[in-house]
Parts: structure tokens; sequence; C-alpha cells
């Protein structure tokens, strides 16, 4: 018999067991549990369960991690037999979106050339965040807004949208700039990916990632090639937009100011490092909706893609503006030509099991 529970009411079970670690799971509408068993995952047992301890017990050194599995933390730093210890400690709930469909994309860790200095070739500045904008926190007035924050610039004594993507092109931000790189349609891929290595012209490189958003909405500027005829649904990718990009140099600037959603970067020790604090693993880390699936969380997940079927415990190790719903995840697939090529390539259906403590969820 199928067991069918709403997030909200597991959300609460759980707080209300103060000595189990807890679970943050947020409620939305639409969106159910659905007890399972490994069996029924595809490909489960097939699985390179070393690989997957090793890279738990790497998520477990965070505090997000931490207080979602508690004991089971420590318990992993001793076990020796990976399998085992994943099926008897956790059980597999499948999330159920009632409305919409399940959607797996990809991701990699973007690479650009630059310089330190501007110059004719070096023109395009990559910022940190800027020193005038303003970060707003509502959820100590309003609760429900938690998972919100305005940004904002002062004009006049009032808080104002910050600039948009077109607005902050036509002039100098408050903002310390990083490095200068020679292309703006490979700035905005860096942003889209929100991590990558800068090739600078002194044969050094170093790595970024994100540090904040200028508080506008991301837009799809695939969608907008589609409206406006220049591309079809079926042929988008992130090759057939670059190529269409090329091909039209004076209309650029006409699509990709169309997302006004801007990045703003930060210089980093490690390679790609995901908003949980850690460097990200190719093909086991996923960007995810926050609002539904917490940060830390261990899921399994199931696609069927047009070049391959694929299926695997993953890590939510991420968050991307354009990454909304309960059933949707962007995979990082690593760095290099062939990374970006797949994270281009990948759109396909998904399914989505998040793995709980297995004490927490028979309780």
């Amino acid at each position: 018999m199928k067991i069918i529970i709403p997030l909200l009411t597991i959300f609460l079970f759980f707080l209300s067991c103060s000595k189990e670690p807890k679970l943050r799971i947020e409620s939305l509408p639409n969106t159910q549990l659905q007890k399972t068993a490994f069996d029924k995952l595809p490909e489960f047992y097939k699985e390179n369960f070393d690989s997957v301890l090793e890279i738990f017990q790497k998520n477990c050194q965070t505090r997000q991690a931490q207080v979602l599995y508690g004991d089971l933390c420590k318990k992993a730093l001793k076990v020796k037999d990976a399998k085992s210890f994943l099926v008897e400690n956790f059980q597999p709930y499948k999330i159920i979106d009632d409305k919409n469909g399940g959607l797996l994309t990809g991701y990699y860790e973007a690479q650009v050339n630059a310089s330190y200095k501007k110059s004719k070739k070096y023109r395009y500045p990559i910022y940190t965040t800027p020193k005038d904008m303003y970060i707003i926190d509502l959820s100590t007035i309003y609760p429900e807004l938690k998972n919100y924050r305005l940004r904002g610039r002062i004009v006049k004594n009032k808080i104002v949208p910050y600039y948009s993507r077109s607005e902050a092109n036509n002039r100098e931000l408050n903002a310390s700039i990083l490095c200068y790189c020679d292309s703006k349609i490979d700035k905005f891929f860096l942003e889209v990916q929100g991590s990558g290595i800068v090739k600078l012209d002194n044969n050094s490189s170093i790595y970024i990632g994100y540090s904040n958003q200028n508080g506008h909405k991301y837009r799809s500027i695939g969608k907008y090639l589609i409206n406006k005829n220049e591309l079809q649904k079926e042929e988008v990718s992130l090759q057939s937009i670059t190529k269409w990009l090329k091909e039209h140099p004076n209309r650029v600037d006409e699509v990709l100011n169309y997302n006004d959603s801007m990045i703003f970067f930060s210089q980093r020790q490690h390679s790609a490092t995901g908003a949980l604090g850690v460097e990200l693993t190719p093909m086991r880390s996923i960007a995810v909706d926050k609002r539904y699936i917490s940060l830390g969380s261990m899921l399994y997940f199931s696609a069927n893609s047009k070049n391959r079927d694929l299926h695997s415990i993953v890590f939510a190790q991420d968050t991307g503006g354009a990454i909304k719903g309960s059933v949707r995840a962007d995979l990082f697939v690593g760095n290099g030509d062939r990374a970006r090529e797949l994270a281009g390539e990948l759109k396909a259906p998904l399914q989505l099991w998040l793995l709980l403590p297995k004490k927490k969820a028979d309780d």
C-alpha cells in the first residue's frame, strides 16, 4: 500500500522529536512524499556506495547536514560497509509534485579568459558584491517571507531596485572588480553557471564563485529566442544559444539584457563551491530549490536523457535562480569542454527521492 504523506505533516512530526535529528523540510502546495523501498529505485544496487559514503562524510562537515542527520554524521566515520550503512539507516521517500512534472538540467564550472588590467581586449568587468546594494530581511516582521530577500539601493532616502543588467552595463558600479574578461557572452554564461575558472593573461588561474545577486528575477534568454522565432524549442541548448549570439553580434545586448538578473562573484580557494560551502563533486552535487529541499540533504534521482539514462545518489549542495519546484534539480557535471557540452544538452524528465534517516522516518 502506498503511503502518501504531505510535507507539512513530516515537518511538524520531525520537529516534535527533540532527541532526533531535525529535518527541515519546507511545506509548499501540491507536494507530497511517498514512502518506498530501495529496491524500487532504478539501478540503486549498482551504485558506488563507497564513493557515496565519502561524499556523505564531507557533506557532514557542514552545519546544515549536521542538523539534518545528527548522530548519523558521527556514525558514518566508523562505517566499514557503506552499502549496509545506507540501507539500514535511511528510508527513501519519493517527492511528488501533484501539478508539475520533474525536470533535470545540468550545469558546469565555466571558464573565461581575463586580465587584472582593463584593455581593448579585456574590457568586461567581473564585479564583487556592490557596496551600495542593501539586502533587506523581512522575516522578523513577516515570518512567511523567511526565504526571500529584498535587494536595492538608496535614492533620496528611498529603497529602489538595484540596477538591472542593462542599467549596470551603462555605468561603473560601486564595487571592486576581480578582473576584466574578453567576452560578454562568456561572462553571461559564467553568471548563469554561478562559478568558474578565470584564465589570466599572465598564465595563472583563479577560482571565483557566487557572492550575491542584484535582486532581479532570472529570465531565460532561450525562451526569449523561442518567442522571437529565432530558435525552435526542441533545439535550444547552451550550444545553440551561443552559436546564435556569435552569428548575430548586433543583437547580443538585446538578448542578454532580457535577463535583468546579474550575479556578483568572490574569489575562492578551490574549484566550484556551491551554496552549502563545500566543493562540488561532478555527477554527485545538485542545485535545488531550498524552499522544498534543505541544503545538505541526500537524495536519489533517476532521469532518462536522450544520450543516456542517469541514476545516482546525489547531494543538495547548491541553489540556482532558475531552479524552481520540488522535483527540480540542476546536476553539476564538472568542468572542461565535455562538461560544457553535457550541461548544455542535459534536459530530461526527473524522478527524485529524499533519503531520510530510517529511525526518524519510521518512528
